[in-house]
């Protein structure tokens, strides 16, 4: 019984490991903020890690730390046409966009 716990933790443990990380760089398509405590961005990626179905679509929440700051530097991104990357945490919301935690500009 033991034994038949721990595999099932450590496979958990993998299974969420192999669905957060770093996407490829890309531009950005569109970015959407809304009306629902969140933003939304499409990002012309060709890598990604995650497991939710739309590859190119993320998303995160107005309300976390360092959102305002991740949504600053998409919209700069944009308006200076620069390559972006975002780190996806692994979960998926209901329309299958990956929630990103961390975003990177390429000079």
């Amino acid at each position: 019984m033991r034994y038949s716990l721990l595999t099932l933790l450590l496979l958990i443990s993998f299974s969420c490991q192999a669905t957060s990380g770093w996407t490829d760089f890309g531009y950005i398509i569109e970015l959407q903020p809304t009306i629902h405590h969140r933003y939304n961005v499409n990002i012309d990626v060709k890598g990604n890690s995650s497991s939710c179905r739309q590859k190119q679509w993320f998303y995160q929440s107005y309300d976390l730390s360092g959102a305002r700051e991740m949504y600053l530097a998409l919209l700069e991104a944009v308006s200076t046409k620069k390559l972006v990357r975002v780190y996806v945490t692994g979960r998926c919301d209901i329309k299958e966009y990956s929630e990103i935690s961390e975003v990177g500009i390429r000079p």
